[in-house]
């Protein structure tokens, strides 16, 4: 059942006032100023510190993140701080107290802690929330001091979406005292209601399946959008864990921020979950969005940015007249805890809430212990900057250790004796990252940190049983991560920036070559566009031209193998070995048997000659390091590129 809560009411600015915003000088009788922040993908990151490089870092951490909402509670005479979701997992604080620590009855997550300290008004789930089951996550979620809802995840359905009996409700009214311009107070019911991408139950159907059911966003929201205004809702503000995408309504939409802002009823949307900024240019010229406004089909939205980089803010004048009340204005933004500058560095624009901090310094402490332990050693450094272009060591070693493992379990199966061929992708690969994201071992010990360093998610193994023909639309699928080039012409872009990394499927056990010279078979989203396009030529198994009908066991994880990028071959229904070992587990024990690990590329895959034909794409800085040990392919530096990466040239 829904939710409703009398909270204290809002105060009146203080004497210590930085400055008050337009709307609140311009706000009069019977006109209240509303502030509402969002946070969203914290992914655990509460302290400003990479865990993976074990250094501090400034581009990150709720607790920067709460000196603004400090700032901006001292300036505005009435605010809400939202969480959209994507809190739970994403670093490895989240699985040493998943895996390690365990959460007993009566413990505190630690990012729970850290979100009480700063004091959210409310939160909605997000798809990583359901990484280490159910189980754990209402454990995590019985400590929080605030609401957390979510509407479109069922532990029974009915027959529409207001018959469903939710795993959390579906929406909170909130009965507050807003202070209006001229200094009287007015009661107001301000409705919250959550959506998450109903793609879990594939992503996580280990956990889910049969616990729970996901409905599609949109369905659910024009259901329960009314029952909130029949409840007395004055105004109601999506929390949409979901991405700004497509302008066309369909069943099932991961990203469908947009399409939701155009449900009548809904005053105000906070996106997330793909891990961009709104607003931001990288949303100009997009039908239904204003970035200039900060608008998604006419309504006020924002998205912060990913673990705590920035923080959303959406800015309401309302009004009261016989009607209710109204919105007559609006402002969004998204403020940065840092600014990248010219050289490349990183000035942090606000200090850390000491508060934040000291709430959750045990578990940091307890988790720089985690991810310092050794677990074996390498004689070659494991780096990914140039994973997306050669083959590379930090993807081999991720495949290596998949197929040793699932060789075992598949022992005494009627799978034993097939080939095991291994799909792996880079993870840190820059890209939205930034030009720092990118793993980076150096030779000699091994740590844990470096483990989580090279895969970065929670996934289990998988093994699924696929074809010759399947191999090859698996690879075109995956080459959808490069532009289609011009022969003969010089210096074009390599790189899709609409293309994920994680998506760059690599695969162990084939050789093959990547034809740029043709289209792409299938779009980003992994739709069939180019039927007769063929990228990947001269695909071989031990040396031979692949065989269509032969059957191949592929090891993968839990997300690929449910149909996670949409792979041919990969769609839920070709799975016969579900192993309950994270990826990152299987790495460990690998490097654990074998000691010392010898990670080294073999160049099985490689772009298909084009003479007199260059690409240019962009990686992080310190890839000069390793130029030179670039096997199967032509690489030299080509300058700065933009945003702090470096740009490099390949001859085709």
């Amino acid at each position: 059942m829904p939710i409703s809560l009398d909270r204290r009411s809002f105060l009146a600015g203080s004497a210590g006032l930085i400055a008050l915003h337009p709307f609140s000088l311009q706000a009069s009788t019977n006109q209240v100023h509303l502030r509402l922040m969002e946070t969203t993908d914290l992914h655990v990151h509460v302290f400003p510190y990479d865990y993976y490089a074990d250094k501090p870092r400034d581009t990150v951490g709720l607790a920067r993140t709460a000196t603004i909402v400090n700032e901006i509670r001292a300036e505005a005479t009435n605010a809400l701080l939202l969480d959209n979701g994507d809190f739970l997992q994403g670093n490895p604080m989240g699985d040493y107290i998943a895996y390690e620590r365990g959460m007993r009855e009566g413990d505190l997550h630690p990012v729970i802690q850290a979100m009480n300290t700063v004091g959210f008004d409310a939160s909605t789930l997000g798809n990583h929330e359901f990484n280490y089951g159910l189980d754990f996550l209402m454990k995590s979620l019985s400590g929080a001091a605030f609401p957390v809802v979510c509407a479109n995840i069922a532990k029974e359905t009915g027959a529409d979406p207001r018959a469903d009996k939710t795993l959390l409700p579906p929406y909170v009214l909130m009965d507050r005292e807003l202070t209006d311009g001229a200094g009287q107070k007015h009661a107001i019911k301000i409705g919250l209601i959550g959506f998450v991408p109903p793609q879990v139950m594939n992503w996580d159907r280990r956990h889910l399946e049969g616990n729970v059911q996901a409905r599609d966003i949109l369905q659910t929201a024009r259901a329960y959008v009314p029952e909130m205004k029949e409840k007395g809702a004055d105004i109601i503000i999506a929390l949409s864990h979901s991405g700004i995408g497509e302008t066309q309504e369909r069943e099932g939409m991961e990203n469908a921020s947009l399409v939701l802002a155009g449900v009548e009823g809904i005053d105000a949307i906070m996106t997330g979950h793909s891990h961009l900024v709104f607003p931001s240019s990288k949303y100009d010229g997009l039908e239904g969005i204003d970035v200039a406004k900060g608008t998604l089909q006419g309504k006020p939205a924002t998205m912060g940015g990913y673990w705590g980089s920035h923080l959303g803010l959406i800015d309401l004048m309302l009004e009261r007249d016989a009607g209710g009340w109204r919105v007559v204005g609006h402002a969004s933004e998204a403020r940065p805890i840092s600014k990248r500058n010219e050289d490349r560095s990183i000035t942090a624009l606000v200090e850390s809430d000491a508060k934040v901090l000291a709430s959750v310094q045990q578990e940091h402490d307890e988790t720089l212990a985690y991810v310092r332990r050794a677990v074996g050693k390498t004689d070659a450094p494991l780096h990914s900057y140039f994973a997306l272009v050669a083959d590379d060591p930090s993807v081999q070693i991720v495949s290596i250790a998949q197929s040793w493992y699932i060789a075992q379990m598949l022992k005494g199966t009627e799978y034993e004796g097939l080939p095991i061929l291994s799909a792996a992708a880079p993870f840190k690969a820059g890209g939205r990252g930034g030009p720092e994201y990118f793993t980076d071992v150096p030779e000699g010990d091994v740590a844990i940190k470096n483990v989580s360093d090279l895969y970065l998610y929670p996934n289990t193994a998988r093994a699924v049983l696929v074809t010759g023909a399947q191999v090859k639309d698996w690879l075109e699928r995956s080459a959808g991560m490069f532009n289609q080039v011009e022969a003969g012409k010089a210096d074009q872009l390599l790189l899709n920036p609409e293309f994920p990394s994680y998506n760059f499927d690599v695969m162990d056990g084939v050789s093959y070559q990547i034809d740029l010279s043709q289209p792409s078979k299938f779009n980003s989203k992994g739709t069939l566009e180019n039927p007769e396009a063929n990228r990947i030529i001269n695909l071989t198994f031990n040396g031979a031209p692949i065989d269509p009908e032969a059957k191949f066991i592929v090891a993968t994880n839990n997300y690929r193998a449910s149909g996670g990028g949409a792979f041919p071959g990969a769609e839920g229904d070709t799975i016969v070995f579900e192993g309950p070992d994270t990826n990152r587990d299987v790495i460990v024990r690998y490097i654990v048997e074998k000691g010392t690990i010898s990670p080294r590329a073999d160049a099985n895959w490689s772009f298909a000659p084009l003479p007199g034909t260059s690409v240019l794409f962009d990686t992080g800085p310190k890839a000069s390091d390793y130029v030179e040990d670039v096997q199967g392919v032509t690489i030299s530096p080509a300058g700065e590129g933009p945003e702090g990466f470096a740009r490099f040239r390949i001859k085709l």
